[in-house]
């Protein structure tokens, strides 16, 4: 399929309902048709160069239930903010670690349920930048050493595991056996970060999504498919940042 070529992005306002919605409109050279994406970031309407706003618009409205309605549950899983302060909790395998801050030589380390966090600056950003760090490593060593542990007990060699920063896709694999995962997972209770990572070691004996590879996930990790259900309906909790 050929790569659509992106000719402009812009903000744009319309009236559905009782209220006014923002959306973005992106336009792309060789592009047919209108299509509709609500996310986390709002309302994105793709279309042709050639089309005209009003009927754009038009396409929209025609549209308008599902759109409010999609606009409502995501509107229902806002990523939550975070404050970089003394006495912040922090997500941690679906508990909380207390964040303690304090300035100093930079380092990070976990103590008895608080990550003490010590910058030259003490300032947000530099304790964010900290608290991302320390996440990262704990999440290579604690994912990494739990693949080890499952893949034992699903009976496969383990795999080679890394740490992706993706926020949409919670991991994947390939043929060379490597395994990736983001580390934003360590923020999710153990059981889903156990399902995401068995659907990852099925790969391992299915590279694709037949009935023979989800049977393999149901093996691995009995009652999956409540797990994958409830990682769906709770990811936003785990993209604060």
């Amino acid at each position: 399929m050929p790569r659509l070529e992106l000719v402009s992005r812009d903000l744009r306002r319309l009236t559905l309902g009782a209220g006014a919605v923002d959306y973005v409109l992106v336009r792309r050279r060789g592009r047919r048709g209108v299509a509709l994406k609500v996310d986390y970031d709002g309302l994105t309407v793709s279309a042709p160069v050639t089309l005209s706003l009003s009927r754009i618009e038009a396409f929209v409205r025609d549209s308008e239930r599902w759109v409010l309605r999609k606009l409502e549950e995501w509107g229902r899983r806002r990523v939550p903010e975070v404050s970089w302060r003394d006495g912040y909790a922090l997500p941690w395998l679906g508990d909380t670690l207390v964040l303690r801050t304090a300035q100093g030589a930079s380092k990070a380390a976990l103590s008895e349920g608080e990550l003490r966090v010590t910058t030259r600056t003490g300032d947000p950003d530099a304790v964010r930048r900290a608290v991302i760090a320390w996440y990262k490593r704990a999440a290579l060593a604690y994912l990494s050493g739990r693949a080890a542990q499952l893949a034992e007990r699903a009976g496969l060699a383990p795999p080679r595991v890394f740490i992706s920063p993706a926020r949409t896709r919670w991991g994947s694999c390939n043929s060379r056996r490597e395994v990736r995962l983001a580390w934003r997972l360590v923020k999710a209770p153990p059981r889903l970060v156990d399902y995401v990572i068995c659907h990852e070691l099925a790969h391992l004996r299915h590279m694709n999504h037949s009935r023979a590879f989800w049977t393999e996930v149901e093996r691995q990790c009995p009652g999956h498919q409540g797990l994958r259900d409830e990682l769906h309906q709770t990811d936003h909790l785990y993209r604060s940042f």
